[in-house]
């Protein structure tokens, strides 16, 4: 039995109801609820909304020839799961977009672009851990973005489990496939034996390193970009820290996943996290971003912009926010009206994108920031920023570019493009802090312009020399992130747009000259939709070999000392896993590889505007034994 309740059917009311009139009344109820569900259902017929007018109105200026470059066509959208295209809309890339539908037009418009049937629903408990499974006890390993406090990206022979001489060894040991997803972004943490990891649908794993079995998993609100920090907590626990495209930070039990804390840093509705967050003696530091406000400015009714980048610190144990710092210190205001009638703000942009780089001599902590969104133009865009790590002060900024930019900047009336754009030039790699030999420090930054700069912290961050490396633009450049080992720092090249793009530069940390360069390879799948040989994900290194990951789904290994090839994995295939989910590797971006006790784990598949799609986690280790 089953009465209307708000438009939806419930079993409470009948219930009560038969209560009281007995077996007649429920007969009579019986007959009233028949009429109400067939009136019910030839209403919502009728207000059923149309996918394809849905997606014509709000989404085709993107998504279809001569819009958006990075917007995947309709065909392209066809072939991934209708529930992938509803986690972008609700919590995704395209989460701005669709906050202005309601429920029922989301999912008219995922119909409409994927009809078929979802991946079959396969429990993530497929493949348990036992129950007398050891507790997590140490935390050696790969631990957050950058495996320290300054975003070296360099793991010692030890640590790893792996030298140079074993790379050409490596055999998948096991694969792990996510349900749904087209795009893994999360890199894994690998601390302890087990692996941390979040996803593009929110879910965070727990996983063992050693066989892929799962301990635990937990739902975040939204899709978790950033990579996982595992400390102490208390009483010989662990807490894992991260941050989602919401901006809520979480801290949750490492053993149990239970969550012990949520603190959300930030308002606005486009605000999201996606650099890892930074722990240091008790406390949390998180920087704030937006993708979806500048990409919403596209729309010439949109009231662009509102959004400032900021950095936070979070007390560790209870998530409570001792500081928090915007780049621009004050607020968005109205400037002007737009040519197409709409009300503008400014200033705003220059948010955080990467993993900040703690100096522990100075008691700073650095970020490197994006673009201004809007007029009027600020000094913190496409800057370096030191932030007092006590305080939350800022102590210095250095500016490398003043760039204004938004997705409305040659496209057709450019109703709110600022009056100088530039390229979309973001410093959205995380920053490097070295140490020469002879003791002088240096902060290594990769920029989406195609320059690598090293900038000196003894003087407000001042230029020791720049490099300019690529062609750079707004994917262009460096994106995600350069390693850095004792003498050289590798520096990954995308110049996806205009193309084709890649490359590995090796240049001196003293000097910024040239060690050595390669090309980037000819793709086997160049035929294949969003393939590119351009190498987007950020690079990590070894003694003696640094790994690249390409868009055409390839890891590839280097020599440190000439830049010759030690190795070359496509990831393109597909895989069984151990948890029972159809997975196929794709392109590689964001994230790099991470080793850990004999263990190389790394993310293949990305399909967010660009790349090929994919949804595997490949555990490889020497003969995959």
């Amino acid at each position: 039995m089953v009465a209307a309740q708000n438009g939806e059917f419930s079993t409470l009311g009948c219930d009560a109801y038969a209560r009281f009139e007995r077996m007649m009344a429920m007969l009579r109820a019986i007959v009233l609820v028949c009429c109400t569900l067939a009136a019910s259902s030839s209403a919502l017929a009728q207000a059923a909304p149309d996918g394809k007018a849905v997606f014509e109105q709000n989404c085709a200026m993107c998504h279809k020839v001569g819009g958006d470059p990075r917007a995947p066509l309709p065909e392209a959208l066809h072939e991934r799961p209708n529930e992938s295209i509803l986690v972008a809309l609700e919590g995704g890339v395209m989460r701005s977009q669709g906050e202005r539908l309601t429920a029922a037009e989301r999912r008219a418009v995922a119909e409409y672009l994927s009809p078929r049937a979802n991946e079959a629903d396969i429990s993530v408990r497929a493949n348990p851990c036992p129950a007398n499974a050891k507790p997590l006890a140490k935390l050696t390993g790969w631990n957050g973005w950058g495996v320290d406090l300054v975003n070296s990206r360099m793991q010692s022979n030890a640590a790893a489990g792996l030298r140079a001489d074993d790379i050409p060894k490596l055999k998948v040991k096991w694969a792990f496939g996510f349900p749904y997803a087209v795009t893994i972004e999360a890199q894994p943490t690998a601390v302890g034996g087990r692996l941390f990891l979040g996803s593009v649908t929110g879910t965070v794993y727990s996983l063992d390193a050693r066989t892929g079995c799962v301990y635990w998993t937990y739902r975040a609100d939204t899709r978790v970009r950033t990579a996982i920090v595992v400390e102490p907590f208390a009483r010989g626990q662990f807490a894992a820290y991260l941050g989602d495209a919401a901006t809520n930070v979480y801290a949750l039990n490492a053993q149990t996943g239970n969550l012990i804390w949520k603190t959300k840093l930030d308002d606005h509705p486009m605000a999201g996290i996606t650099g890892a967050p930074k722990f240091y003696k008790g406390r949390v530091y998180v920087g704030v971003r937006s993708a979806a406000e500048e990409v919403t400015a596209g729309d010439p009714k949109y009231q662009c912009c509102t959004f400032r980048g900021s950095m936070a610190a979070l007390d560790a144990a209870t998530g409570k926010l001792i500081w928090k710092t915007y780049t621009i210190p004050v607020p968005p205001a109205k400037t002007k009206i737009s040519s197409a009638g709409t009300q503008l703000w400014g200033p705003s942009g220059a948010g955080i994108w990467g993993s900040p780089a703690i100096d522990v001599k100075r008691k700073l902590i650095y970020a490197g920031t994006g673009n201004n969104y809007s007029d009027p133009p600020t000094n913190a865009s496409d800057a370096l920023l030191a932030f007092d790590l006590e305080t939350g002060a800022l102590k210095w900024s250095r500016q490398l570019t003043e760039d204004a930019w938004n997705a409305s900047c040659g496209r057709g009336p450019a109703a709110s493009c600022p009056a100088n754009p530039d390229r979309d030039v973001d410093l959205g790699a995380s920053p490097v802090l070295h140490t020469l030999p002879g003791g002088k420090d240096v902060i290594l930054i990769g920029q989406k312009s195609g320059v690598v700069w090293a900038l000196d912290p003894d003087r407000q961050g001042a230029t020791i020399w720049k490099k300019e490396i690529s062609k750079g633009g707004g994917l262009g450049g460096i994106q995600w992130g350069i390693a850095a080992d004792e003498h050289n720092v590798y520096a990954p090249i995308s110049d996806i747009i205009p193309g084709p793009g890649g490359g590995l530069f090796a240049l001196q940390i003293a000097t910024g000259e040239k060690v050595w360069y390669v090309p980037p390879a000819d793709p086997a799948c160049k035929a294949v939709r969003g393939c590119s040989p351009a190498q987007l994900a950020a690079a990590t290194v070894i003694p003696g070999a640094v790994f690249s990951g390409s868009m055409d789904g390839h890891l590839r290994a280097h020599s440190t000392a000439d830049g010759k090839l030690i190795w070359d994995f496509d990831t393109t295939g597909n895989f069984d896993t151990v948890n029972g989910v159809k997975a196929h590797g794709g392109s590689m971006n964001m994230a790099g590889p991470v080793l850990a006790d004999g263990m190389l784990f790394v993310n293949s598949g990305y399909n967010v505007m660009i790349g090929m799609p994919g949804n595997v986690l490949l555990a490889l280790s020497v003969d995959g034994k």
